[in-house]
């Protein structure tokens, strides 16, 4: 899946926009996503001038996006009512990220219980994992009723 595929499922653009590429797809099952980490981006300007490291919300914030995919491919409704968070379980920071890696995003769907999704994730650079943890996700549905 290419960035223009991408761009067509999530509702994120530049610079929220997390995945550049989809390279593994299994629909509602596993995700393999590649970010490629550039000094260009602008939380690097802050995030550390000297030694610049990139902010661990924003690694979870690609495995968020890496759960949406995968829960779009294999519900074609979900683009109407993208994935949210609900929480993180055990995530850990392995590793600092700096310009020039390539975050490979690997996630895995462990459950689907009353509409709430159980994703098992890990993130690497260079085979060497940086991120891992656990992602609960669901759909928000409108009450019955409730005007849009």
């Amino acid at each position: 899946m290419d960035i223009s595929e991408i761009m067509a499922m999530l509702p994120h653009r530049y610079p929220f926009l997390m995945i550049d590429r989809v390279i593994e797809l299994d629909p509602g099952a596993r995700i393999v996503a590649l970010k490629n980490v550039t000094i260009n981006e602008p939380h690097f300007a802050g995030h550390f001038p000297s030694q610049p490291v990139m902010p661990g919300v924003l690694m979870v914030e690609a495995i968020a996006q890496a759960c949406g995919i995968m829960a779009m491919s294999a519900n074609p409704t979900f683009k109407e009512r993208p994935l949210y968070l609900l929480g993180l379980d055990g995530i850990r920071f392995r590793s600092p990220v700096r310009p020039g890696d390539q975050l490979r995003i690997e996630v895995v769907k462990r459950a689907e219980k009353r509409g709430i999704w159980f994703f098992t994730a890990k993130v690497s650079v260079a085979d060497k994992i940086v991120v891992e943890g656990e992602v609960m996700a669901t759909v928000l549905v409108d009450k019955p009723g409730a005007s849009p």
